[in-house]
């Protein structure tokens, strides 16, 4: 069997596969990207195993999270979503889903794209931990405290330190797999 990190119950087959491919591995896709800024803003105060099986359901929900098609949803699909059993029915984190896609095609228009934007804040390259056990990892740092400040500034809402320091935990724009965790001794190698 693999060693993981230790926050990964290994008789859960969706956290075993998000963490095995997918968490902290370096996203560029833009669309990625905005999806996990959705869904970790979406986590705020619920497991996270509840977003892992939702997750089909927002891809659905949000148009594949296209940006472009995102931000043109309307009051009426608001209140469609708000009717979806497949996501979290919370009117802020809906209607802050839809703002934020606006506020990526701002990025993408000031920019280029959310991934140049969002690399750029981490000098291109993860930041790596050198933690042994996931309690020893922070809930927020200076870079998540500093994303957030910036994603406010530019409209972005549900994206406070805590939700950005998870947000860039899954996008890999920080790496913080544990000591003795094959992801992180891939990635070491």
């Amino acid at each position: 069997m693999k060693a993981r990190c230790d926050w990964v119950p290994e008789d859960n087959p969706l956290y075993v596969a998000y963490h095995d491919e997918e968490w902290g591995l370096p996203t560029h896709d833009d669309r990625e990207l905005f999806e996990l800024l959705t869904l970790e803003g979406a986590q705020a105060g619920l497991a996270w195993i509840t977003i892992l099986r939702k997750r089909e359901g927002y891809r659905a929900a949000f148009s594949g999270f296209d940006p472009a098609a995102v931000a043109r949803f309307t009051p009426r699909d608001v209140e469609r979503l708000m009717a979806d059993t497949g996501i979290v029915r919370n009117r802020l984190k809906i209607e802050s889903a839809v703002n934020n896609a606006a506020r990526v095609l701002e990025v993408q228009e000031e920019v280029g794209s959310l991934d140049a934007y969002l690399w750029s804040l981490v000098g291109g390259a993860p930041i790596v931990g050198t933690w042994r056990t996931s309690s020893e990892i922070p809930a927020e740092t200076a870079e998540s405290r500093a994303l957030s400040k910036d994603l406010k500034r530019r409209g972005f809402r549900f994206v406070g330190p805590t939700v950005c320091y998870a947000f860039m935990q899954a996008a890999g724009l920080v790496d913080d797999h544990v000591a003795g965790c094959f992801r992180r001794d891939a990635s070491a190698a």
